[in-house]
């Protein structure tokens, strides 16, 4: 397999299949899956994953809400957008068109990696206005010194040759590359889990999409608009995580006028795939208690 996933074929026992559907935003189709009733809740995947990667928590969270669970712009069964338009901006805005579509307005919002960042800007640009904001590993600050300088510049190469997402697709087919880059979150997940990123890796179109946006993602412009940020905000950080420090949640919760930190010590980058039983009852708990404490607040105006 390579080139774009097909949903008939490669989406044949896809995590939450039953709940998914297609739905057509100014000219994009995206595959989004909802699940649950109550107040909505919009999970949002980070670079180079799907909405296989939230399937586990997904279910747990519907038990309480209304779940909606995307592909995010050219991800998984998603269709992939002009090349440009892979910037933090533009995917708020894509990801703004398809809540307007469901009529959905999401009073709980959990983003992973670089799924957090795209919640922010929502959040900055007045898009979507959650109660509460969950961060699970969230990329959300720049890299700084050498890495900074050459990662966006590299990507930028990769994508416009075409030639590595290629390749790196035919290295997912014939060798343990997918599970060597597992490894390196920091987290150990089920084999099913492990076999659906493969899925996702054998196909250049998606790889081109999480090039596309290591490549035009700007969080140095994001970082001092942060301090604007007034929603509520969990940051869940993943002490074993080898991709995004602890200690950037650290950093974070400085930064951030209303957050608060919640460390798991033995999970990795991918905690809400390792032990999503454990980041349920975590985010319920912050949810109750920031419903409490609005509760109270109403209560004390009148």
């Amino acid at each position: 397999m390579s080139g774009k996933l097909d949903w008939n074929r490669d989406g044949d026992g896809w995590p939450n299949r039953d709940f998914s559907q297609f739905i057509d935003v100014n000219g994009l189709r995206f595959h989004v899956q909802c699940l649950g009733d109550g107040d909505p809740v919009l999970l949002v995947h980070g670079t180079g994953a799907s909405t296989h990667s939230f399937a586990e928590l997904a279910t747990l969270l519907s038990k309480r809400f209304k779940v909606i669970v995307p592909d995010l712009p050219g991800h998984g069964f998603t269709d992939m957008p002009a090349y440009k338009d892979l910037t933090l901006p533009m995917m708020a805005k894509m990801l703004a068109g398809l809540l307007e579509s469901l009529e959905a307005r999401p009073a709980l919002a959990i983003g992973h990696s670089a799924g957090a960042a795209i919640l922010i800007r929502m959040i900055l640009n007045d898009l979507i206005a959650p109660r509460l904001l969950v961060s699970l590993n969230g990329a959300i600050l720049p890299l700084h010194g050498v890495p900074g300088h050459i990662f966006a510049p590299l990507a930028n190469l990769f994508i416009k040759s075409g030639f590595m997402s290629r390749f790196f697709a035919w290295r997912a087919r014939h060798t343990g590359l997918v599970s060597n880059l597992m490894r390196q979150t920091g987290s150990t997940i089920p084999d099913a889990q492990l076999t659906h990123y493969e899925t996702l890796a054998r196909s250049s179109a998606h790889v081109d999409a999480a090039i596309g946006m290591m490549a035009n993602w700007d969080l140095e412009t994001l970082e001092p608009e942060l301090v604007r940020l007034d929603t509520d905000v969990l940051l869940i950080s993943g002490g074993n995580d080898r991709m995004i420090a602890p200690s950037q949640s650290l950093r974070l919760r400085r930064i951030l006028p209303n957050a608060q930190l919640e460390l798991l010590s033995d999970l990795g980058h991918l905690a809400h795939e390792e032990d999503p039983k454990t980041i349920d009852a975590i985010i319920l708990d912050r949810w109750e208690k920031q419903s409490a404490k609005g509760a109270c607040k109403v209560q004390h105006e009148h």
